[in-house]
């Protein structure tokens, strides 16, 4: 049996080869045959999932509720580290200093990451701005959400803090943020489904040791991460409540 994996859309691109490695030492040290298979969009994955071809994954928060509370996946790891939030981004030249002073008709540029822009609108409300009177400018990439600023061509954008902390200091040096988020519950999870549920307690005990080796903690320092967590049902279930609040 080959079992499907997959790795929600929001990571930098940067690191797809270290995905593959990474995949490479999963099968090996579970002797299991694992096929890695990356989406290029968030909707894509999301057809994937509702076709049953997704096994495991590193999910999303919003993927993470899909699949927990209406797919039997069970939520095993997450990396050490801050909670997701997003930021709303604007030129350094923006005469806008704070969400209040944007107005309709403004230009806002972003992902299809369904976390980053629920988020996002939400931030906006402030403003009294929607879908209805903005204009939404859709990209593959981070960093063309910022080159669509850095262009003239957008008036804001919705970033995950990761990505527009990673950006350069040359591209940062013309951005600026107009609010971060603070949910502070919202995070990306390891998720295992019904076909590996038999190996769910050796593959949560292979990943929360993975830093213990020096190759283990290679593989997790490119990844972006110093090493996996736990994670407990209810906090999960906390994550989920959370997120179908921002869904209504």
């Amino acid at each position: 049996m080959t079992i499907n994996f997959t790795v929600s859309p929001s990571f930098p691109n940067e690191r797809i080869s270290d995905w593959y490695i990474f995949n490479t030492w999963l099968q090996r040290t579970l002797s299991l045959a694992i096929h890695l298979e990356l989406y290029n969009s968030f909707g894509a994955q999301r057809a994937a999932i509702a076709e049953g071809k997704v096994d495991l994954i590193y999910a999303n928060p919003f993927d993470a509720s899909l699949l927990v509370r209406e797919k039997g996946f069970r939520a095993i790891a997450r990396p050490e580290g801050p909670p997701d939030e997003m930021v709303v981004i604007t030129g350094t030249d923006s005469p806008a200093r704070e969400i209040r002073d944007l107005q309709p008709g403004t230009r806002l540029a972003c992902s299809d990451d369904p976390c980053v822009n629920t988020v996002g609108r939400i931030l906006l409300e402030p403003a009294n701005l929607d879908g209805g009177n903005t204009v939404e400018h859709r990209r593959e990439t981070y960093i063309q959400v910022a080159r669509e600023l850095l262009r003239g061509e957008a008036d804001i954008g919705f970033l995950p803090v990761e990505a527009f902390d990673g950006f350069s200091p040359l591209i940062r040096r013309d951005l600026r943020a107009l609010v971060t988020s603070e949910l502070h519950v919202i995070r990306h999870v390891f998720l295992v489904g019904p076909a590996l549920a038999e190996r769910s307690e050796e593959l949560t005990a292979l990943l929360l040791s993975m830093h213990e080796s020096d190759k283990g903690r290679g593989i997790l320092e490119a990844l972006g991460a110093r090493r996996w967590l736990p994670v407990q049902h209810e906090d999960v279930e906390f994550m989920i409540d959370i997120i179908s609040t921002l869904n209504q």
